[in-house]
């Protein structure tokens, strides 16, 4: 059997490689995701040591108040716990600005998600065609070889019917040999 060459080969190497782009893509829209969530994380435990800061304050403010602290002593803690907020404001911009970051890479992991899937899908057309293309081949093949056989015994069966028709009609001939 003579083994053709695929005719899509080179558009099978192409759509691979295409795959094997989109699989590296996916992997570092994966990566920059994970380091997102990880600012994320640090960002939040961050605003929240903040916020705790500031809850602590505002109870030693009250313990000030309910104890008849100096008015001036009361007034530096308000203009402390002002400050704390104005850092938590910040703190909590950050996160907010975050998680716009975490969730558009998350949408990029999407994206390439899909496009994977795509590929994927492309290549397995092509596979698929290709062994339907092989068992298409096969077939003719074996269609070849199946005609060749007829042939070779219709010129087999001619021949030995030619041989023995000369047999009968010169008999003395193989005689003579």
């Amino acid at each position: 059997m003579s083994k053709e060459r695929y005719p899509l080969e080179e558009m099978m190497a192409i759509k691979k490689n295409r795959f094997d782009n989109a699989v590296k893509v996916l992997q570092e829209k994966k990566a920059l995701l994970e380091k997102a969530y990880e600012k994320l994380y640090d960002l939040s435990q961050d605003r929240d040591k903040t916020l705790a800061h500031k809850q602590a304050k505002l109870t030693q403010l009250r313990e000030q108040m309910d104890a008849g602290e100096l008015i001036e002593t009361i007034k530096k803690g308000e203009s402390y716990l002002k400050l704390v907020n104005e850092q938590l404001a910040e703190k909590q911009k950050k996160v907010v600005e975050q998680q716009k970051v975490v969730d558009a890479a998350q949408k990029q992991v999407d994206l390439a998600t899909d496009d994977l899937f795509q590929k994927k899908k492309d290549l397995e057309k092509l596979e698929l065609h290709k062994k339907e293309w092989e068992k298409e081949m096969r077939y003719q093949e074996l269609q070849k070889e199946g005609v060749e056989q007829d042939e070779q015994g219709t010129i087999s069966f001619t021949m030995h019917k030619r041989e023995k028709k000369l047999r009968k009609n010169d008999p003395g001939k193989k005689e003579k040999e």
